[in-house]
């Protein structure tokens, strides 16, 4: 008999969020940043999900984790969410359009395919095209337009991708808390480091920040963080991986829509190539194995 079919709908809803919510994460950022200072409110937005995503499994009964388990997700939440999510935070405090900045993070599966294989974990001629086309898209998209006239921001948010795959990597291969536990202690980890880093960098709230500012903030707690990582928790225990991870390149161009749509962001004909170029790449390192499978090797006759 054949697995019973997974109920189409709960599988529907959670990839929706996951194109669109994460994808218009960038653009609320954009607007939050323009009264939050950009540490203090990402530090703020992963301690309070942090926290009240671990209340809420207590609550189901759910266990504390142990002692390494706890640790390990306290690393992946630095390397992830202070690095990597806070990197592309400061960028874009510094005037870099949010989709530029959803196309740069959408390198992440090349980057980590790359510290993958440092890890031993095999990969595909496939896979490596992706990478040789990635880089040309990166290369492009640097070269002229936005990021060119910002290199701090084009450099933050390189190496937010670096951080966030490597992050990725090295989380896969170590012991974390089961399910949502592990995004919860990892997001309440991160919201300290940058609670802690926010005001060392010299950071201050100077005014009360404004009503959009407090609806970006409370956006990005509940959809961007806590209803969005439950949604790839789902996904990633019923479906394959190509399919979780698929937001990878659907992402960028949610953001790219909503941040010319309502924030008057512009990209230039080599921006539009760049973002096409890198999708492509995303697409071969993400679906390579599934879009052209290896051939099944004859059997030997015994």
């Amino acid at each position: 008999m054949s697995p019973p079919a997974r109920p189409l709908l709960p599988l529907a809803l959670s990839l929706f969020i996951l194109y669109v919510v994460w994808g218009s994460t960038y653009f609320v950022i954009r607007v939050g940043v323009e009264s939050w200072p950009p540490l203090l409110m990402a530090g703020l937005r992963f301690f309070s999900a942090g926290i009240l995503l671990l209340l809420f499994l207590r609550l189901r009964g759910k266990p504390l984790p142990g002692w390494k388990e706890t640790r390990n997700a306290a690393i992946v939440g630095f390397l992830l969410l202070s690095v990597g999510n806070g990197l592309v935070t400061l960028a874009e405090h510094q005037q870099v359009p949010s989709g530029l900045a959803a196309v740069m993070v959408a390198t992440v599966p090349l980057f980590a395919l790359i510290f993958g294989r440092l890890f031993g974990i095999a990969s595909r001629p496939i896979e490596w095209l992706g990478i040789v086309i990635g880089m040309a898209g990166i290369i492009l998209l640097n070269s002229g337009g936005h990021l060119a006239g910002n290199p701090w921001g084009a450099m933050m948010i390189l190496l937010a991708a670096l951080s966030w795959a490597f992050g990725s990597v090295w989380g896969s291969r170590v012991a974390l808390p089961q399910g949502a536990m592990a995004g919860a202690i990892e997001m309440i980890a991160a919201g300290i480091i940058l609670l802690v880093v926010s005001p060392l960098s010299g950071e201050r709230l100077h005014a009360l920040p404004s009503l959009h500012g407090f609806f970006a903030l409370a956006y990005l707690i509940v959809f961007g963080s806590i209803i969005a990582i439950n949604a790839y928790m789902y996904l990633i225990r019923h479906t394959t991986p190509a399919v979780a991870t698929s937001y990878a390149y659907v992402n960028p161009v949610v953001a790219v829509l909503l941040g010319t749509a309502f924030a008057g962001e512009t990209l230039t004909p080599r921006e539009w190539l760049a973002l096409a170029i890198i999708i492509v790449a995303v697409v071969l390192v993400t679906l390579g194995k599934y879009l052209f499978p290896a051939p099944a090797k004859p059997e030997r006759d015994v």
